[in-house]
């Protein structure tokens, strides 16, 4: 049996993000005190729709517990559908963006800088 070991355990934060997402079951880890007592495995198993915890207690009693990860059927959400084909350099909008925004009016107010050649250097020291 073939299985994974975590390479920087000290850069580790235990957030089992590698561990719900292996789709091979290839992680056992240690399960956190608040769901299982010291000395137990945890080998989650995910599919599409779910995972499974299988927990293994170190008295050798095996549970397991099965739980819905998604709201939608994977694959159904189309995030840039609507939106401009991405990777034309030359033009100046955003992604997501189908056209400039226009003012509403122009201000045509004038703005008077006062001191424009006024430059200052402090001296730390």
């Amino acid at each position: 049996e073939m299985k994974v070991y975590n390479q920087e355990p000290d850069q580790c934060w235990e957030c089992y993000s590698c561990i719900k997402i292996c789709p091979q079951g290839a992680i056992t880890a240690r399960p956190y005190a608040d769901f299982a007592p010291l000395g137990g495995t945890s080998i989650p198993l995910r599919s599409a729709e779910d995972i499974m915890w299988t927990i293994q207690f170190r008295n050798g009693e095996v549970k397991r517990f099965k739980f819905p990860i998604r709201t939608t059927p994977e694959g159904s959400i189309k995030p840039y559908e609507g939106k401009p084909e991405a990777g034309d350099l030359e033009n100046n909008l955003y992604f997501n963006e189908t056209e400039l925004k226009v003012p509403k009016e122009v201000l045509n107010k004038k703005y008077e800088v006062q001191e424009a050649d006024l430059t200052k250097t402090w001296k730390i020291g």
